[in-house]
């Protein structure tokens, strides 16, 4: 059965997606953080293509890494240094062959996350 990975960044300060930040996918293996996939997100606040698809997609432990200072820096946004929000990790676990949809909900000092559809 197939299954597939994606996100998207909301910029909860501005009211919009966030375009050009750049997001990392690692995977956990017990005490090992392995890369798996860097991109970078669209005008829409999505990536182009999913972290993980079907050949790629693997049950067991993620991490994806946002770099939100970079992001709002990049904009001219004042932040204090260091910044209260440098990456945002967000750890999770497939435990199914399904689409799981990641997304961010964002701003230079508060985040939100859930298991979108």
């Amino acid at each position: 059965m197939p299954g597939r990975l994606t996100t998207h960044v909301l910029d909860i300060m501005h009211g919009q997606p966030a375009a050009g930040m750049h997001v990392a996918l690692y995977r956990i293996d017990g005490n090992v953080r392995t890369h798996v996939k860097a991109a970078l997100t669209n005008n829409d606040g999505r990536l182009d293509a999913a972290l993980l698809g079907d050949d790629a997609f693997q049950l067991g432990s993620y991490e994806l890494v946002f770099a939100v200072a970079a992001y709002f820096a990049a904009l001219g946004v004042s932040l204090s240094a260091p910044p209260f929000l440098a990456d945002v990790p967000i750890r999770f676990a497939l435990a199914e062959y399904a689409h799981y949809h990641v997304p961010l909900l964002v701003s230079p000092w508060a985040y939100s996350t859930y298991r979108g559809s």
